[in-house]
């Protein structure tokens, strides 16, 4: 008898993590790597932040918060989602969770029935896919070009739609490919969905503060869908603070209230001394505050210099992202090519050719040091994603060391 659930066995280990592990075994058994693997922001928390989270701890901020969080936490968030995004949620339609993650799978478990299905573009993120068959709902996805920024038209979502559709996820800024929507993009999907009041969508905008082209864009700004939205956010990106765990959703009250009563179930409230420290990042102004402006342009300048150096490794069809810290390369034209005879990935895999992105970026993680994220991860096998989060020597050595491994195919 097999005594672990089919749920567990089923599920598929998060490839940016599983990638991130091998990478960290690699360099302590004594290899060079460059990891572009993992999403995280090469800095550290703003100091403002950290000296509030001290000054909590000797205030004794250390018992059980209330479990949707502090009230004085969800009020500074109302206040941002106004000041930021335009958005009215009041601080009862605001729910504080242990990281975006967990808030994304509270809103897909409390919505999403056994047979639903969810609409997912691809690429998408690694986990939107695995919390979606945790529900027993069905994942439906719409593909998207590197041509058209790997966006969604109005038209692809409407074919999508059937009777048994319940949710639409998306990010925007996005991960993998850094692309962004529009405002006039936002308002053209509203559209098609406010015909179809039974659908919620699922607004993953936690690279809001990595944005290149201006003003952030929520779609729930739109009057006529804004009951049909759940906006997710967290500090984990923007303010450098992934260790913190903190991620929020503004919803519908009904929506709200449902993962208020999840979450009292599963994890209660997050950890207190975060959520104080999140009060004072919710405080910081993107348009004013120094810390936040020279990390965008920190991750802008490197964006700009890995754009060009992608351009230069053959094989690699790249598109200029307008936000988060990642390019989504297409990378398809080398697959059918041989590695070199005494390639550490033939000895390892036991073939020759590469076939995939899997197999592409094994290849190089093995043989050049470099670790990449396979884009079937993401649900797009023709692309792989690196991450520019780290500094720009790395940056530069690890182009240096995937043009040389693709001039090494045959």
């Amino acid at each position: 008898m097999e005594i672990l659930s089919n749920r567990v066995l089923n599920m598929a280990e998060s490839e940016t993590l599983a990638m991130t592990r091998i990478a960290r075994e690699l360099r302590e058994a004594g290899k060079d790597v460059i990891s572009l693997s993992i999403g995280e922001p090469d800095f550290n928390t703003p100091n403002a932040v950290k000296e509030f989270a001290k000054q909590a701890i000797d205030e004794n901020w250390t018992h059980y918060p209330p479990v949707p969080g502090y009230p004085e936490l969800r009020k500074a968030i109302s206040m941002k989602f106004k000041r930021d995004n335009n958005l009215d949620y009041a601080p009862e339609q605001i729910i504080v969770s242990t990281g975006a993650k967990q808030s994304i799978f509270q809103v897909v478990m409390t919505l999403v029935n056994p047979g639903d299905e969810v609409i997912i573009p691809t690429p998408f993120w690694v986990s939107y896919k695995e919390i979606v068959r945790v529900a027993e709902g069905k994942c439906v996805y719409i593909p998207t070009k590197i041509e058209n920024d790997f966006k969604v038209t109005p038209e692809q979502l409407r074919a999508a739609i059937t009777p048994k559709t319940k949710m639409i996820m998306f990010s925007s800024p996005s991960n993998p490919t850094g692309m962004l929507y529009t405002k006039e993009e936002l308002r053209a999907i509203a559209e098609v969905v406010k015909e179809y009041p039974n659908i919620i969508i699922m607004a993953d905008e936690i690279y809001e503060h990595i944005n290149f082209k201006g003003k952030h864009e929520s779609i729930a700004q739109f009057d006529f869908i804004k009951e049909q939205v759940v906006t997710v956010n967290g500090v984990a990106k923007g303010f450098a603070m992934t260790g913190w765990r903190i991620g929020f959703i503004g919803a519908p009250k009904f929506i709200a209230a449902a993962c208020n009563k999840m979450q009292g179930q599963v994890t209660s409230a997050t950890c207190s001394i975060a959520q104080r420290a999140t009060i004072k990042a919710m405080e910081m102004d993107p348009a004013t505050s120094e810390d936040i402006i020279n990390m965008r342009n920190t991750f802008l300048k490197r964006r700009d210099m890995v754009y060009k150096l992608l351009q230069e490794i053959p094989g690699f069809k790249v598109r200029l992202p307008q936000g988060a810290f990642y390019f989504f390369p297409e990378v398809s034209s080398l697959y059918g090519k041989n590695v070199p005879a005494d390639s550490e990935f033939a000895k390892i895999y036991k073939k020759t050719k590469i076939e995939n992105s899997s197999d592409l970026c094994f290849y190089f993680l093995y043989d050049y040091n470099v670790a990449l994220v396979q884009g079937i991860a993401f649900g797009d096998d023709n692309c792989v994603r690196l991450s520019y989060a780290t500094s720009e020597d790395k940056l530069i050595e690890a182009a240096k060391r995937m043009k040389a491994a693709v001039e090494a195919l045959r």
